[in-house]
């Protein structure tokens, strides 16, 4: 969810309602700012009053990126743009040819893009498994396609799939 707050906008990650003993109940949120890209936490009270921005939602594919621009195109009209790093933040390290995304609008500037749960990546380099490695909760680290670093079980040989979860960036399992 996306809300202005204090003239900002920012996305929510986490919101947890806390009820401490005979105090009033609060609402704990973990949220990114969307113009900055820093994280912080706020906690808003039962009168505490937040707007919910109307974003629009475009889906596109991920087409390349040129070392500075990240270029997509729009599924319905195949019309190509381009985005920042800094517009896309953390997505850079799941971007993949031929992912499709949904990029959010607001007042017709595009301020992020929301990435599916999942997505399929292949190990470039990891350290050798090992034999008869099989369940246990040892973990190595394995550099993907994309230059994203994960923790993954021992079993795991480089040129392997793996699938990676993109709100926490962990491993799932072998795709």
């Amino acid at each position: 969810m996306i809300i202005k707050f204090n003239n900002e906008l920012y996305s929510i990650f986490s919101v947890s309602h806390r009820t401490p003993g005979n105090l009033r109940g609060f609402v704990q949120v973990k949220m990114r700012n969307l113009r900055s890209g820093s994280m912080g936490e706020h906690r808003f009270s039962s009168e505490d009053k937040v707007e919910r921005a109307i974003m629009e939602e475009h889906d596109f594919e991920y087409m390349y990126d040129d070392g500075e621009y990240f270029y997509f195109m729009n599924v319905e009209n195949y019309e190509q743009m381009h985005l920042t790093k800094d517009t896309l933040g953390d997505a850079t390290n799941y971007l993949i040819p031929n992912l499709r995304i949904t990029v959010e609008y607001y007042e017709g500037k595009p301020m992020g893009v929301e990435l599916p749960a999942t997505v399929d990546l292949t190990v470039v380099e990891t350290e050798p498994g090992l034999k008869g490695a099989t369940v246990s909760n040892v973990t190595k680290p394995a550099k993907l396609e994309t230059g994203l670093v994960v923790q993954v079980p021992p079993f795991i040989t480089e040129g392997e799939k793996i699938r990676v979860n993109t709100a926490e960036g962990t491993y799932q399992e072998r795709a």
